[in-house]
């Protein structure tokens, strides 16, 4: 990788962390379907990927579903399912909550006007919810995205 490419790299993942964290702090809604009876769920937000297309309904795959044990990648594509190379993963907000993509995995599902609706969760809560001591939010790998994010348990 170039160091040009590394830096434009980095701006994006400080771009959606930055969206990621205006985004989650002002347009809660209750857990989508697939969280809404797991330990920890919070709720939804709206989410605009850093590469926005305004006015535009995308589609997405979500790599792993509402798995908040598992580092997931939401793979954009077109109506019928090829990737069109847009990605963005889960993170880690900075009150310590996991962005959670969703519905399921590997499910085709649109975005209208290209505006996502990830969970959130409480680690910690989802942890021992599940029987683990506790647990934090946590940077993971999920390819093909560069980043992502997980539940982390002790």
């Amino acid at each position: 990788m170039t160091p040009i490419q590394m830096i434009k790299r980095i701006i994006l993942l400080v771009a959606m962390t930055l969206s990621i964290g205006v985004f989650a702090a002002h347009h809660e809604g209750a857990p989508s379907s697939g969280a809404k009876d797991m330990p920890g769920a919070k709720g939804t937000f709206e989410f605009k990927p850093a590469d926005w297309m305004s006015g535009q309904k995308t589609w997405w795959k979500d790599s792993d579903g509402v798995a908040p044990g598992v580092a997931g990648c939401h793979i954009g594509t077109d109506e019928k399912g090829v990737p069109n190379g847009r990605l963005f993963g889960e993170a880690c907000l900075p009150n310590g909550l996991l962005v959670e993509s969703n519905p399921g995995k590997d499910v085709l599902h649109s975005h209208k006007d290209d505006i996502g609706h990830p969970d959130t969760f409480d680690c910690n809560a989802w942890c021992v919810g599940t029987g683990k001591k506790s647990g934090m939010c946590m940077v993971a790998a999920a390819a093909p995205c560069e980043q992502s994010a997980i539940c982390a348990c002790e």
